[in-house]
């Protein structure tokens, strides 16, 4: 089928749609990028004290979690920041805090893809 064959109502839905992916794809190399979680103090990690630390203080210091969950019937918790840009090498970070039934941390994990200054 060749464009001028369809009926002008068909035409104009492929022109906007057209128009939609155009404007998205504009958008997109104009921004370059995109955020997801949010930004937390990494510098705070090394005062973590597994067994010692406890949820009250991680809130104090981290903040309210990105997100929250239960692993092997332990609460953890998920600070995380991830930046993706279509010009540049994105970087993520990610803390995960795992709580015994005290409200203890019972271990965690730090990941970075950011250099080291």
């Amino acid at each position: 089928m060749r464009f001028h064959d369809c009926s002008p109502v068909r035409r104009c839905g492929i022109l906007q749609n057209a128009a939609r992916l155009t404007a998205m794809l504009v958008f997109l190399s104009v921004s370059g990028c995109a955020s997801i979680g949010h930004e937390f103090p990494a510098g705070q990690v090394s005062t973590i004290r597994i067994g010692q630390t406890t949820q009250n203080d991680i809130y104090t210091t981290f903040g309210a979690p990105w997100r929250t969950g239960i692993d092997n019937g332990m609460k953890t918790w998920t600070y995380g920041h991830y930046r993706y840009s279509l010009f540049s090498e994105g970087e993520t970070e990610d803390l995960v805090i795992k709580f015994d039934n005290r409200g203890v941390v019972a271990s965690y994990v730090f990941n970075t893809t950011k250099r080291s200054k």
